[in-house]
């Protein structure tokens, strides 16, 4: 397996999606920026449509008939409550029976749009922010983050003092593809992690960012304060890893890969990170 494609695999297993809030954590005095160069915004497009089209192509003739039943199924009385239910129909097809991630994604996030709650709007933008953070195309990159953004703009509507919406609002600039200037999300983050330094889910966005821009030692500082208040979580451990690799400090990667794979309950996790661990010590 290729070092991307391990990393990604161990990424989807272990990435947790939300990050709980610890005790008062002292945060560092500066923060990874990075630059709009290291976030090209690109002319190409994925659109929702072309995401549908190709996930229907990958399902079963009798899943494509089940589909469209329920795609059908809009029937006279109270339009919004109607559709609603069936976007939430739509969502559980794909993500329960044709397990493809895009269509599951956009039909709750239809859903929560007509809802119009914090509640749903918020998770259905985490939805896009999980696979936006590991996610390498920038055009998908963009449909991720375009959507999320959305989303968590509504839901800043509702309550505009959420301090995790308006983070998850940094990370559609920072990861999204979505402008030429991703510290305009990062400056945001910022702002929280300033205020209210015990916000891990900042601290965590922050230190992500600074292992996209290159500032390694900064993003591990950031993992750490993570790790201070949960020593057990996965992210940042596998973060810290991955991190330190990246800056060539094989001795270290090996300790934190280690500590990963002593964490992690999932069989092919631990298999995947001891292979990585012995080709670090070659």
């Amino acid at each position: 397996m290729k070092k991307q494609q391990w990393i990604l695999v161990i990424i989807g297993i272990i990435l947790t999606g939300v990050i709980y809030f610890g005790a008062s954590i002292k945060a560092p005095k500066s923060d990874a920026i990075p630059s709009a160069s290291s976030q090209p915004v690109v002319n190409q497009t994925i659109t929702t449509e072309s995401l549908l089209i190709k996930a229907k192509q990958r399902i079963s003739p009798t899943q494509v008939a089940k589909l469209a039943a329920i795609e059908s199924s809009v029937k006279r009385g109270d339009v919004k409550d109607q559709q609603i239910h069936i976007y939430h129909e739509l969502a559980r097809f794909w993500s329960d029976s044709a397990r493809i991630f895009e269509p599951y994604a956009y039909y709750t996030s239809e859903a929560a749009k007509l809802e119009n709650s914090e509640k749903s709007l918020t998770f259905a933008a985490r939805l896009f922010l999980d696979n936006l953070i590991t996610e390498g195309d920038p055009a998908m990159q963009r449909w991720l983050g375009e959507n999320a953004k959305v989303l968590l703009e509504k839901a800043l509507v509702i309550n505009p003092s959420n301090d995790s919406s308006r983070i998850g609002l940094g990370v559609c600039y920072m990861f999204g593809n979505i402008s030429n200037n991703p510290m305009q999300g990062i400056l945001e983050v910022r702002k929280i992690v300033q205020e209210h330094p015990e916000n891990l889910y900042g601290q965590m966005v922050l230190g992500l960012g600074g292992k996209k821009s290159g500032q390694y030692d900064k993003a591990i500082e950031r993992f750490k304060l993570v790790l201070a208040k949960e020593p057990e979580n996965l992210e940042a451990i596998f973060n810290v890893a991955e991190t330190y690799e990246m800056k060539g400090d094989k001795a270290n990667a090996v300790i934190w890969y280690t500590k990963a794979k002593e964490t992690i309950k999932v069989p092919e996790a631990k298999l995947a990170l001891e292979k990585r661990i012995t080709e670090l010590k070659r």
